[in-house]
């Protein structure tokens, strides 16, 4: 089991490293605040959000999309209006406008703070696709039940831990001397990051669309 652990700890290390809308939304939420007790909704959400797919992945839910290609098309094309209008929320965030810290919770109120993390989490197709397909891939080379928990419970972890530390990195990087433009040049990043995976996205749909048609 302890080879079945390092496996899923491996696999899920190299898919959630790349910058997405959940990394990106964390680490700007760690980046906002004094207190890390108003960041900790936005990273407990993320992970839990990531343990139910994963779950759902051990469990054999991969089967289902991969055997439906449909569904993959309509997963990236909500993707895509998704990453597109988050993208345009995160360039017109007002954290870098606002004069103190009281003004930004009144704007990320705690309910917008956990959905916001809730769609960045379970309407992103990327992430769909590798916690369910790629995770749950890797948990069909393993028969039995002990050996599924434990390849599940090494990626679960790689979720909590990560989640944590770059919440802890967004902090330091809200501390430093220019913070309004620290916090401007996370949010467009991350802007820019969101709208150029709608557009692969919007590639990838075309082409798709194009193979039905002939």
């Amino acid at each position: 089991m302890g080879l079945a652990f390092m496996h899923g700890f491996l696999l899920a290390l190299a898919l959630i490293l790349p910058l997405g809308p959940q990394n990106s939304f964390v680490i700007s939420q760690g980046a906002t605040y004094r207190r890390y007790r108003h960041a900790s909704p936005v990273v407990i959400t993320a992970a839990v959000s990531d343990t139910t797919l994963i779950i759902l992945a051990v469990l054999g839910v991969s089967v289902i999309v991969t055997a439906l290609p449909l569904l993959k098309d309509i997963l990236m094309a909500l993707g895509a209006a998704f990453l597109l209008w988050m993208g345009w929320q995160s360039w017109h965030s007002p954290i870098d406008k606002v004069g103190s810290e009281d003004e930004t919770m009144a704007y990320w109120t705690l309910k917008r703070r956990i959905m916001h993390s809730l769609r960045a989490s379970l309407l992103n197709p990327h992430a769909i696709m590798d916690t369910v397909v790629v995770i749950g891939g890797g948990a069909a080379l393993y028969p039995s039940l002990p050996e599924k928990m434990a390849y599940g419970s090494g990626a679960i972890l790689v979720s909590w831990l990560w989640f944590l530390l770059i919440s802890l990195a967004g902090r330091k990087l809200g501390r430093l001397r220019d913070q309004s433009r620290t916090l401007a040049w996370i949010n467009r990043v991350s802007a820019a990051i969101m709208w150029s995976m709608a557009g692969n996205y919007l590639i990838q749909l075309s082409q798709s669309v194009s193979n039905l048609q002939f």
